[in-house]
């Protein structure tokens, strides 16, 4: 028999706030933009290996309706990090997506975010012709480790 993966909805919590004003499209998207691992090969088929500890560090991409409560909750930690970097409370959460089996078995395919600071600070435009992106905000955010969960 064939594996299946139904895909249901999918949750982000950052700082115990579980959000709902999210947009369209890539709602969420967490990414790690950096290898774990190194190998070259030198002299007579040596090889060196060596662990990379910044493939552990993830990116998370998050569109919110602007000037949502949920826009508005990022603004005002983004702008705590601004004001003072050093004093800044890291932030901590969790993405969570439901994926079926097609047998009515469900599993949580969940990433344990911790040490997330704000990459960027929110794009904006204004636009005449109908491009629906002005009214979204694009949050991204760094985090030092996001562990994968399958339960």
């Amino acid at each position: 028999m064939p594996s299946i993966a139904l895909s249901g909805s999918g949750t982000l919590t950052i700082n115990n706030r579980i959000f709902t004003n999210l947009a369209d499209a890539n709602l969420i998207e967490l990414t790690f933009p950096n290898d774990i691992s190194a190998v070259k090969i030198g002299k007579d088929g040596n090889a060196i290996y060596s662990e990379n500890k910044t493939g552990q560090m993830s990116e998370l991409k998050v569109r919110v309706i602007r000037a949502s409560a949920d826009d508005k909750f990022l603004t005002g930690l983004l702008a705590s990090q601004n004001a003072s970097f050093a004093s800044f409370v890291l932030m901590q959460g969790s993405f969570i997506k439901k994926l079926g089996d097609g047998l009515g078995n469900l599993t949580s395919d969940t990433y344990i975010l911790g040490g997330g600071i704000f990459k960027r600070n929110v794009d904006g435009k204004a636009n005449v012709e109908g491009d629906t992106e002005q009214s979204v905000s694009i949050y991204t955010l760094h985090f030092a480790s996001s562990q994968r969960v399958l339960t």
